[in-house]
């Protein structure tokens, strides 16, 4: 049975304690109807037990609307409660403020993401804030080469998710990325040079994919680049050469069944 996460009904209304009730109900669909109902009539007295929800709803469906309610309210209402989700205990209330951040589109907002955000020990808050931090940065060429410094720091870390997350930022970012892709290429340790190289075959490349890109970048930390290269020219060729091989081992059988 799920829990019920009770809401906070301190310095509240009548009207959003009904509303903070609904949204601790044990029904989903009563949960989503009452963020849905929130969103479509804004209040500024719903701020509080939306942004409550957020740090602590299990669903997804419901979350995503609980966001978009949240983008309903005036930004300078909302963006000044949401920041104090960023340094909250709980990794979900921190994630969904950063989630949050990049709905409502401020830019200004783009500094309050801080390096122990994108550093987060919690893979999901340094994911969204990854994704935040490139989405909300300034267009000036040296903030995003700062950025891109700080993001490359992460490479090599984590699962395929995580890793596919971090690549995506970095593309993202555009060229400005490059000096710092091709430092960390470099790096001793193999995760983190052939994570930096898939992340520059991506960018090269956004159509070849991210796995594909991996292994690539791994075959060339491992062999390095002449080795590697040479090794995929001889599976090409390979490639090339077999249904010829085929065919002519085939004529051949051909006359052996011939001449029995």
């Amino acid at each position: 049975m799920q829990e019920v996460v009770p809401i906070s009904t301190a310095n509240t209304t009548p009207k959003n304690t009904r509303v903070a009730d609904a949204l601790s109900a044990r029904s989903t669909s009563v949960r989503l109807q009452a963020a849905l109902a929130a969103g479509s009539n804004p209040d500024p007295s719903f701020l509080e037990p939306l942004v409550e929800r957020c740090a602590v709803e299990p669903d997804f469906f419901v979350r995503d609307m609980l966001s978009w309610a949240l983008t309903r309210l005036p930004a300078e209402t909302a963006l000044p409660r949401i920041r104090l989700e960023l340094v909250s205990e709980r990794a979900q209330a921190r994630s969904q403020a950063l989630h949050l951040l990049s709905k409502i589109g401020d830019r200004s907002t783009w500094a309050w993401i801080t390096r122990d955000m994108l550093r987060d020990a919690n893979d999901q808050v340094a994911r969204t804030a990854w994704r935040v931090a490139v989405a909300l940065a300034p267009d000036d060429d040296e903030q995003r080469r700062g950025l891109a410094g700080e993001l490359v720091l992460q490479l090599g870390r984590g699962d395929r998710d995580v890793r596919l997350s971090l690549s995506r930022a970095l593309v993202d970012l555009g060229d400005v990325i490059v000096p710092a892709l091709e430092r960390a290429a470099e790096d001793p340790d193999p995760e983190v040079a052939a994570h930096a190289r898939a992340t520059e075959l991506l960018r090269q490349d956004p159509e070849s994919g991210f796995d594909a890109a991996v292994e690539e970048a791994g075959r060339v930390v491992t062999l390095g680049p002449e080795r590697a290269a040479a090794a995929a020219a001889a599976v090409a060729a390979a490639d090339t050469g077999a249904p010829e091989a085929s065919t002519k081992a085939g004529t051949a059988e051909d006359t052996e069944d011939a001449d029995c």
